[in-house]
């Protein structure tokens, strides 16, 4: 009796092993797949001259699965002069991070005090500033700054009227709204400028500080932070634009939509004439705000990124510790009326995560960079591209990474299936 019972026994085990290893070896031959075809998309825009370099990682579960440097981390010098010895990116560069600022700091920090109970999510803006107390101004709630429909102007030069962030915000406050508020999404780095204000008033901490110490530190996020030369810390750091050719073109090229009649685009001409390396590209974070902004200015690395993401990919837990609560977490990443969430974007039609499962969400920044996460598949990936320092095309604009963006999220895609 007792080896009728162990033969079929050691049959299950042996047959369980077989099913394991071929399981295992399907997996390896995926993963090995999507290497090869995300290799093959970021070689060849590195060796085709379109993009000088990249960094790229892929996170599934609790593993990195592919993580990778392409490229340089600066190819040209000021007016596109090809440097003789390129500097070669790792995947340890810091990169101008733009517009990821909004989710990795901003959304992040308000997602902190909403947690805390210091803020609501629809409160008026007006309880903490002012200036948005005024008539025109008095609908427009937290939500409204975190999800691109407080009818603010989509961009403005702030630089021409402010020179620092107390002139900032007072200049957004005086600023009329340029559309209906809460009826459309109009997306607007001065929404999340006032965000960072918001932050200021309430937690009674500069931004960076409170980022610093309420984030970044906690987080383990040591390669994280605004003004990064002025640490000192610092020397891997990606080159971004050539000055700011392209902002330039935006106050004097009016067939780009940006008309402000009470601004001679004469009447300032702070440009800057140099390579941008470790100083912020985008012009009002620079120029009006002293590198620090709630709407761009950070720099990162990768691995940092990662650790932000993996917290919010946990539910809010990092490590141990609940970081964030699950229900702050679930609030900001729940769909509104436009498809997307509190600062994230989830819009399944986004091209940078296009055809998406349902809960994906992500961010991209105007450098290069972006965050696309499937939660249901419990994967990431972060993609940094310092595309601008190839200098503008000859449309004046700067080379379009969306397709690139787009190649890669497919291939992840594929791998899931």
């Amino acid at each position: 009796m007792k080896h009728h019972k162990i033969i079929p026994l050691l049959f299950f085990v042996i047959f369980s092993c077989f099913v394991l290893k071929a399981q295992q070896s399907e997996e390896r031959m995926k993963r090995e797949n999507l290497i090869t075809t995300i290799d093959g998309i970021l070689k060849n825009q590195v060796d085709s001259n379109k993009i000088p370099g990249a960094v790229i990682q892929i996170k599934k579960d609790n593993r990195v699965i592919y993580k990778q440097a392409f490229g340089y981390a600066q190819k040209y010098a000021y007016n596109n002069q090809l440097l003789s010895h390129p500097e070669v990116m790792t995947t340890e560069h810091l990169f101008d991070i733009a517009s990821l600022t909004k989710v990795i700091g901003t959304t992040t920090s308000i997602m902190l005090l909403v947690d805390r109970g210091l803020i609501q999510v629809d409160d008026p803006a007006g309880k903490y500033i002012p200036a948005f107390n005024a008539s025109d101004k008095k609908q427009i709630t937290i939500r409204n700054l975190l999800t691109h429909t407080a009818g603010l102007y989509e961009w403005y030069p702030l630089y021409y009227r402010a020179s620092n962030k107390q002139e900032t915000y007072k200049l957004i406050g005086d600023l009329p709204p340029h559309f209906p508020v809460g009826k459309q999404r109009r997306y607007s780095d001065l929404g999340f400028t006032i965000l960072g204000e918001i932050i200021e008033t309430v937690s009674g901490l500069t931004l960076d500080q409170f980022m610093q110490e309420n984030i970044f530190n906690p987080l383990g996020m040591d390669h994280t932070t605004y003004n990064p030369l002025a640490t000192g810390r610092f020397t891997k750091i990606a080159a971004t634009s050539q000055g700011n050719p392209y902002e330039k073109r935006m106050v004097y090229d009016t067939s780009l939509g940006f008309v402000f009649k009470e601004i001679d685009p004469k009447q300032w001409n702070g440009w800057r004439t140099y390579t941008l390396r470790g100083e912020v590209n985008d012009g009002n974070a620079w120029y009006a705000n002293g590198g620090v902004c709630g709407a761009v200015g950070l720099f990162s690395t990768i691995d940092d990124l990662q650790k932000l993401v993996d917290m919010l990919m946990n539910k809010g837990k990092a490590g141990a510790k609940q970081f964030i609560s699950a229900k702050t977490i679930e609030l900001f990443l729940t769909k509104d009326d436009f498809k997307n969430g509190l600062g994230w974007m989830m819009d399944p039609e986004s091209s940078f995560m296009k055809n998406g499962p349902e809960g994906s969400f992500g961010h991209t920044g105007f450098t290069g960079t972006s965050i696309a996460v499937i939660p249901s598949n419990n994967i990431s990936v972060i993609l940094l591209i310092n595309r601008q320092n190839m200098g503008l095309l000859n449309t004046k604009e700067y080379y379009n990474t969306n397709p690139i963006r787009q190649q890669v999220f497919n291939a992840v895609l594929n791998y899931l299936k």
